[in-house]
């Protein structure tokens, strides 16, 4: 545990965005409890709150290609990005084993963005333990956005709604009936779904099954149905639209 002094001079630079004050705090927040409530005090009187949006979904989906094009996006209207990315653990090392930085590299110095992978440990719930936290050292930090993008997860793994000022539920064809195991978790804490590799066969069907589930419910639940939209992360199709409807949503709720 570091001394009151080193936490206060950590908090100050982190304040100031200092990307490697960010990090060292990031790591102390994973490996050290006793650090995340001595950090956490340091910086409450702190009010910035970055909007935080919450990338889940199956494995496979895109998460992570979808992810770098909302950054890519993001960072073309002048928005800085802190990334929260939750990967399998090693068995070995308990370490992130996907490297979400590998696949992000085109970000990597840009000074506006700033990728944390995180090893899941064997969490359930598709986040790591510390994510929470690092969110909220990244939105005191000053980013303007921050994307946690979860580990691939199933019916009952919903905590990042709790944690992510909205949910974006990425799927993609070829889920066939999985859409209908899912509706009782997963599917039920979407605030916008996003069907990714829309170019594939099936993802007409599979949009037309998530209005039909949609459709099932009262009326206010009707009215009140998540938005869906099409993208193609890989090609960077419909990331704009998305975007605007993640905003649309939060701006209704305010």
């Amino acid at each position: 545990m570091p001394a009151a002094a080193e936490i206060v001079a950590l908090s100050r630079r982190i304040l100031e965005g200092d990307a490697r004050a960010i990090a060292r705090a990031a790591t102390l927040m994973e490996n050290q409890p006793a650090a995340v409530e001595a950090l956490r005090n340091a910086l409450c009187t702190h009010t910035r709150h970055a909007m935080t949006i919450g990338i889940t979904g199956p494995p496979g989906v895109g998460k992570s290609t979808l992810v770098d094009r909302l950054t890519e996006t993001l960072r073309a209207e002048g928005k800085t990005v802190g990334i929260v990315a939750v990967d399998p653990s090693s068995p070995f090392s308990r370490g992130a084993i996907l490297g979400d930085r590998v696949r992000m590299q085109r970000h990597h110095n840009d000074p506006g963005v700033f990728i944390r992978s995180m090893a899941s440990r064997g969490k359930s719930g598709g986040l790591a333990a510390g994510a929470r936290d690092v969110a909220f050292l990244l939105s005191v930090a000053g980013r303007d956005v921050v994307l946690i993008e979860t580990v691939g997860v199933g019916q009952d793994e919903v905590e990042i709604a709790r944690v992510a000022d909205i949910t974006v539920l990425v799927l993609a064809p070829g889920l066939g009936d999985d859409v209908q195991a899912m509706k009782a978790g997963i599917m039920e804490i979407a605030d916008v779904f996003a069907i990714n590799k829309s170019d594939m066969p099936g993802a007409e069907r599979l949009e037309q099954e998530i209005r039909m589930m949609q459709s099932l419910g009262g009326e206010q639940e009707r009215s009140n149905a998540a938005p869906v939209r099409r993208v193609m992360a890989t090609e960077g199709t419909g990331i704009t639209d998305l975007l605007e409807a993640i905003r649309d949503v939060i701006q209704n709720r305010k």
